[in-house]
């Protein structure tokens, strides 16, 4: 974490200043126990390791690819490829980013530097906004499954409880949301793996299934794009949001011994992760089901387990599904409590947000998260249809939007670290900046087609709509603060 916030543009809306990122050693090379900053560097390479691998696994793989699969059939293998693409190379602008600089505030505080303070402040915001929503959906999915066990405890009980022992556990000490997070993320990636080789197993023909499966179900339904060639983005707009998390790994690495190899060990795995876990697990769904199956479009999980005769499938499942959820909820709090930390060390927020505990976690800003959780986690039970459907629409494309600040970020902030410190420019996107340019005319594709898809309009005009109050806000506040700071002309001397 860098002591001092970073530079800023000459005034709201003005022309921004770039500067070069840290030398090794200074504040944000992560060399100590404690960053300058008081966050502690508390995370060990084993929390790392797999906050990057269970970062791209989210609840909404187990849940939502369900809907994936009915909008888009076999196809939406494409869906989640391209999709998976975009991930991949904007990872590799981030990491390019944050391995040169650390921060908690990572692509915010990138932004801030590279396009001017305005841009740091709305994407910043919003994506606080993001998470804190989050909260409240995993919280909500958490205690549906765990009424079901327990039916005498209240939906909103399990809510409650859940949101305070993960607040607890935020608090003590990043080292302890690390180590929730290992094993999280580890009971995740465990049972992907069985998942991926039992179905490979039975697609072959072998034990727990029969006959070999071969690609029927790929191919006979109406074919592999069953739906036409527009449904693969009809898809990628129903999955396109389950890869928000990849990036988490970037504004952990802050608070990590050797922040720097963190991020390059993150940025090299995420290709084999996406194709492992999502394009694998999907593969192996739609392979040995048929894709307009209701089981499928209901839990496609569970009714592959079933399918085999795999004994309580669909309990199991639902322990994996609470494991993501309690996971999703853990590191969404740690995410939102990070930028809330980042925004208020740059002044973008109070400046008590900045502030940490004797355990150097920035209880504050936990605090101030949890509660915009809370908020919405009793309007999901009370409004779920009006306020609190508008709150997950209202914050629907913000994953676009991050996405395209990084593109945009990273487009300036490579050429300052390459005429100013180009050693520490250790990760490099590929074929810069033509990919860059690419990457960015891809996201405005999905961004102008989720104008034009009825299902998505709704999402992005009010995501859209936020974003403009957000940025509007940041404006109005920068002007003033400019005006403030402007030299008051002093008394007229003799003979003016």
């Amino acid at each position: 974490m860098g002591a001092h916030p970073p530079p800023r543009s000459a005034g709201a809306g003005g022309t921004p200043t770039t500067t070069a990122v840290p030398p090794t050693g200074a504040p944000g090379s992560g060399t100590g126990g404690q960053s300058p900053d008081g966050l502690q560097a508390g995370l060990k390479n084993r929390h790392l390791s797999m906050i990057a691998i269970g970062g791209v696994i989210g609840a909404g793989l187990f849940v939502g690819s369900g809907a994936g699969i009915a909008a888009a059939g076999p196809g939406i293998l494409l869906s989640y490829a391209l999709t998976g693409l975009l991930v991949v190379l904007v990872m590799r602008m981030l990491g390019e980013m944050a391995a040169a600089s650390p921060t908690s505030g990572s692509f915010s505080a990138y932004a801030d530097r590279a396009l001017g303070r305005w841009a740091g402040f709305t994407i910043g915001w919003l994506y606080w906004f993001f998470w804190s929503v989050v909260l409240a959906v995993e919280a909500t999915a958490a205690a549906s499954i765990l009424t079901g066990w327990v039916p005498a405890v209240p939906q909103w009980a399990w809510a409650l409880l859940v949101m305070i022992v993960l607040t607890g556990t935020n608090l003590v000490s990043v080292g302890s949301f690390g180590e929730f997070e290992f094993w999280f993320a580890g009971i995740k990636v465990v049972a992907i793996v069985i998942f991926i080789v039992v179905g490979a197993l039975a697609i072959f023909g072998l034990p727990p299934g029969g006959d070999p499966v071969g690609l029927s179900n790929l191919t006979g339904h109406g074919g592999f794009l069953p739906h036409g060639p527009g449904a693969i983005l009809s898809g990628m707009l129903l999955v396109v949001f389950s890869f928000m998390g990849s990036e988490i790994v970037t504004l952990a690495a802050s608070e990590a011994p050797n922040p720097v190899q963190a991020v390059r060990k993150a940025v090299n795995s995420v290709i084999w992760r996406i194709g492992l876990f999502y394009l694998g697990s999907i593969g192996v769904i739609v392979t040995l089901l048929p894709w307009d199956s209701k089981a499928v479009a209901h839990s496609p999980y569970v009714a592959v387990l079933t399918s085999l005769d795999i004994p309580y499938a669909g309990t199991v499942m639902d322990v994996v599904v609470l494991t993501a959820v309690l996971s999703c909820l853990n590191s969404g709090l740690y995410t939102a409590s990070r930028m809330a930390f980042s925004l208020g060390e740059r002044g973008d927020a109070p400046k008590s947000f900045a502030t940490v505990n004797k355990g150097g976690v920035p209880a504050v800003a936990i605090y101030a998260s949890v509660a915009f959780g809370f908020i919405a986690t009793i309007f999901s039970y009370t409004a779920k249809d009006t306020v609190f459907q508008f709150l997950l629409n209202s914050s629907g494309a913000v994953a676009l939007f991050v996405w395209l600040v990084i593109c945009f970020s990273q487009l300036r902030m490579r050429r300052t670290i390459e005429r100013e410190t180009p050693e520490r420019l250790t990760v490099r996107m590929w074929l810069y900046p033509w990919l860059t340019y690419a990457t960015i005319g891809m996201i405005v594709f999905v961004v102008g087609y989720m104008f034009y898809d009825p299902d998505g309009r709704v999402q992005m005009v009010l995501s859209v709509a936020a974003a403009v109050v957000v940025l509007t806000v940041g404006l109005l506040l920068h002007r003033r603060r400019a005006g403030q700071a402007a030299p008051v002309p002093g008394p007229a001397g003799p003979g003016e």
